[in-house]
């Protein structure tokens, strides 16, 4: 980003002031770096919204200018005028400009002599924008922005990640029925920190889906054809799991004090073997790789599987207990509930990824080609 914009604005100051002898050139090269985003998509998007965003500022002025002249007056109701225009939401980061292309048009006008010649220089804004503009979309294109696949696969990996470590934190204290405020607390700050993986990765996802539109790298023989609808179904499914282990969390941090017993800890004792099982699949899916897709797969399968006899068996002795099941003032019940959403969920994600290594080798390609698929 720093090379593009560095070579976008130097070649804006050489066509803006070497080549056009612009009276300012520097709107060239300011355009130019404004307009360099992460993807092609972006560029273009947000160099016609500029472009757009400068004429209307311009147009405004020039109206009002030529109406009463460049007096007080006339600045207000070009503030006024361009600030409305620039809450458009069509425009949205870039309306700002409106004012700020108005201002620096005001400026141009007043200082210069004849009407011909203020509008002379009003025009050489415009070109100059368009100008700045041209060249850092050229650039961005040019030099071959990347697909960023892997930002998607880094933000899935990372919020696993987050996952796996709750997981392993939560189970030892099952194990042991220590549930003291203090550690529960700890529980709930975590959980509320994973949204912003969620995010992060959602972000990285976008891009991604992005950096496909207007790529030259589509052109080429090697190009894959990610739709990257498999990356989007683990990352809802790992959101749904981020809110079920924060309602987990909250029950936990709510234990009565009263729960105690052989039973009660035989319960728990159960529920983090479950917790255990589910942490397994989350590290594995902290490690994914779309090269060793195919492997990967059927080790999540054999991790589901074995998470699914812990959920049997957590169900299976819960219900030939005494423990109150049924009522919704105590622990139980909810535990169970969320575990059996847990597990659905991590069931889910490994259907996903292995319907992806299926539909892979259906149509003869490698894992690698479909996994964002």
């Amino acid at each position: 980003m720093i090379g593009k914009s560095s070579l976008a604005a130097t070649l804006s100051w050489f066509v803006g002031h070497d080549v056009l002898d612009g009276e300012s050139p520097a709107f060239a090269p300011f355009s130019a770096v404004l307009v360099i985003q992460v993807t092609v998509y972006q560029s273009l998007l947000q160099s016609l919204r500029y472009v757009g965003a400068v004429c209307s500022g311009v147009a405004v002025q020039a109206v009002l200018a030529l109406l009463t002249g460049p007096d007080l007056v006339t600045f207000v109701l070009v503030a006024l005028i361009t600030m409305a225009i620039g809450r458009w939401r069509r425009l949205a980061e870039q309306g700002s400009q409106v004012v700020t292309g108005a201002f620096f048009a005001f400026a141009t006008y007043a200082a210069a002599g004849e009407s011909t010649e203020r509008l002379a220089q009003l025009g050489e804004i415009v070109l100059l924008v368009a100008i700045g503009c041209t060249i850092g979309v050229a650039v961005n294109v040019v030099l071959l922005p990347p697909m960023r696949y892997r930002g998607v696969e880094h933000g899935v990996r990372a919020l696993a990640h987050a996952l796996c470590h709750l997981l392993d934190d939560v189970r030892p204290a099952l194990h042991e029925h220590d549930l003291s405020e203090e550690r529960t607390r700890h529980w709930r700050s975590r959980v509320a920190q994973l949204q912003g993986l969620v995010d992060q990765a959602r972000s990285a996802l976008r891009t991604a889906v992005e950096a496909r539109h207007l790529n030259p790298l589509r052109m080429l023989p090697s190009y894959r054809h990610p739709e990257f609808s498999g990356y989007r179904q683990v990352l809802d499914a790992l959101e749904r799991v981020t809110h079920q282990v924060a309602s987990l969390t909250r029950t936990l941090e709510q234990w009565p004090g009263s729960e105690v017993g052989q039973e009660c800890d035989a319960f728990l004792h159960d529920y983090a073997e479950l917790l255990a099982a589910l942490g397994t699949i989350a590290e594995q899916l902290s490690r994914l790789d779309e090269q060793q897709l195919p492997h990967q797969s059927r080790e999540l399968c054999r991790a589901a599987d074995a998470a699914q006899e812990k959920r049997r068996r957590l169900v299976d002795r819960a219900e030939s207990t005494d423990l109150a099941l049924g009522d919704p003032s105590r622990p139980y019940g909810i535990l169970l509930a969320e575990g059996v959403r847990l597990m659905d969920e991590a069931q889910h994600t490994c259907n996903v990824l292995r319907h992806t290594v299926d539909r892979a080798g259906k149509h003869g390609r490698t894992p690698a080609d479909t996994t964002a698929a």
